[in-house]
């Protein structure tokens, strides 16, 4: 039943992704569906992408292994768009940029910052997408007996097809879809998992067990949990699948509307992933694999037929998020890499042939991460996207005395000391003692870093201040209803 599950899903999304040809032909239409797409449609996407691998297995996993202070995890995840809301959704909309680079090079009128800027969104990306596989390739391994990569593969070729075949015109459909049937592949479930909890007396956790207790289950808890707070609040106004969507929006009024709707629908799905988690610590608190809770409880809570049925829908979903998330991250990377780093004057053909290159290089990597949690690869994907863009973002918007040099030196501080942190975690880690957690939560000390060394090295270089910056500052603060060009920025290179 779940292989038949997740053929459908499959299906499905090739399906709904084929009608984006139709509507699909232009540079814009590829890159930003045209700016056309309405609040609860976009936000409904942006629900879609944004809840990964890790929000529908790893939350559960970890809260399972960690206990309660893993809530911090779904709440930073929903809060941060709190902090998005406020500081950078209507500017960036008005911008009127395609991507990160041409934000950054529109802002600091430099091809320095666009080409960092490019790198970092290439890697964050890449680091995003692993888990996705990672998750694909366990899920398929659980059902099916298949090997590891088999599930990834698969995931790698629908997110593939979907994507040349329309770009963000297609996935936007693809993606609103998933989030809907996410929502309830969790909820239906979990509806009868609690029925059947109630029928076996309610049972709790026992009276010794520390599941329950605050600062339980790691090194150096306190630091760790702050620094996890700080990555996930201002780490996802610096993700760049994420931050595209807003460019799809018409205005700036429509994206924080989007921005509202966003965070009742995370709101909604992050409720579930706690109750697994304390469910599958009553009932299998000793799984050998926890990121594969979600997919165990529902067989074992509700046995025969209904049990098999219900493990069908959370398997079907669990695919569900790792493709509308890959797709996401697959369109924000290659508009990037087609942009930027290829050669092609042929705007649409350089999209797809840079798609390729964004979905299979991170899958021939996936295989690095295997020793991580899946909610803990995603997290130090948050914490280099906290380093590097959301200083550049909340300075770009908000100062306009940020300058050239002062954001080249805070985008390497930040973001490369947060890139090599995250490289030695993936490649030996996890690793213990405080180089270990410092390691592995890098937020907390290179978030002040990158924004310690933009506002200083931008002091004392004032010299490099944009020359256009009053204009631009304009640009991105005046409202819609006065008549002010908003025409798409194009960078100079195209």
């Amino acid at each position: 039943m779940s292989v038949a599950a997740i053929a459908l899903v499959v299906l499905a999304a090739v399906l709904i992704g084929a009608f984006g040809i139709r509507v699909s032909r232009t540079t814009s239409d590829f890159y930003v569906a045209s700016r056309t797409v309405t609040p609860l449609w976009n936000a409904s996407a942006i629900g879609g992408e944004y809840l990964s691998a890790a929000s529908f297995l790893g939350i559960a996993g970890l809260i399972l292994t960690f206990g309660a202070d893993m809530l911090w995890l779904p709440v930073g995840w929903t809060g941060g768009y709190l902090v998005l809301l406020v500081l950078v959704s209507a500017p960036l909309r008005r911008s009127g940029a395609y991507t990160l680079p041409d934000f950054a090079e529109a802002r600091l009128e430099s091809m320095a910052v666009r080409r960092m800027s490019s790198v970092l969104v290439v890697l964050i990306g890449w680091l995003y997408l692993m888990p996705q596989f990672q998750s694909a390739g366990l899920v398929f391994r659980t059902i099916t007996g298949a090997p590891t990569w088999a599930g990834g593969l698969l995931v790698a070729v629908v997110v593939a097809v979907n994507v040349l075949s329309g770009g963000m015109r297609s996935i936007t459909f693809v993606q609103a879809f998933q989030y809907w049937l996410k929502l309830t592949a969790l909820a239906v479930p979990l509806v009868f998992m609690l029925m059947a909890w109630r029928a076996n007396g309610a049972p709790g956790l026992a009276a010794s067990d520390p599941w329950a207790l605050p600062l339980h289950g790691r090194e150096y808890p306190v630091y760790s949990t702050y620094s996890l707070i700080l990555a996930t609040f201002l780490g996802t106004m610096g993700l760049p699948h994420v931050l595209v969507r807003f460019y799809t929006n018409p205005d700036g009024r429509a994206a924080r509307r989007t921005t509202l709707v966003v965070l009742s629908l995370l709101g909604a799905f992050y409720l579930m992933p706690a109750i697994y988690g304390y469910l599958g610590r009553v009932y299998l608190p000793g799984i050998d694999r926890p990121d594969a809770i979600v997919l165990t409880l529902p067989s074992h809570l509700v046995p025969g037929v209904a049990g098999d049925l219900l493990t069908a829908l959370v398997s079907g979903g669990a695919f569900a998020a790792f493709l509308s998330t890959s797709s996401g991250l697959t369109v924000s990377v290659a508009g990037v890499v087609g942009q930027d780093m290829l050669k092609i004057k042929d705007g649409v053909r350089a999209f797809r042939f840079a798609t390729v290159l964004a979905v299979f290089v991170p899958f021939a990597l996936a295989g690095m991460a295997r020793a991580l949690p899946v909610a803990d690869v995603v997290g130090l994907a948050f914490a280099v996207a906290a380093s590097s863009f959301c200083p550049l973002l909340v300075l770009g918007i908000w100062w306009r005395r940020l300058t050239t040099t002062g954001a080249v030196a805070g985008l390497l501080a930040g973001g490369g000391m947060a890139c090599a942190a995250v490289m030695v975690t993936i490649i030996g880690g996890p690793h213990g003692g405080w180089s270990g957690a410092l390691l592995a939560q890098p937020a907390a000390w290179t978030v002040p870093i990158s924004f310690t060394v933009m506002i200083v090295v931008s002091l004392l270089t004032p010299s490099r201040v944009p020359p256009n910056v009053a204009r631009t500052m304009v640009r991105l603060h005046t409202p819609e209803t006065l008549d002010v060009d908003r025409g798409d920025w194009r960078p100079r290179s195209s």
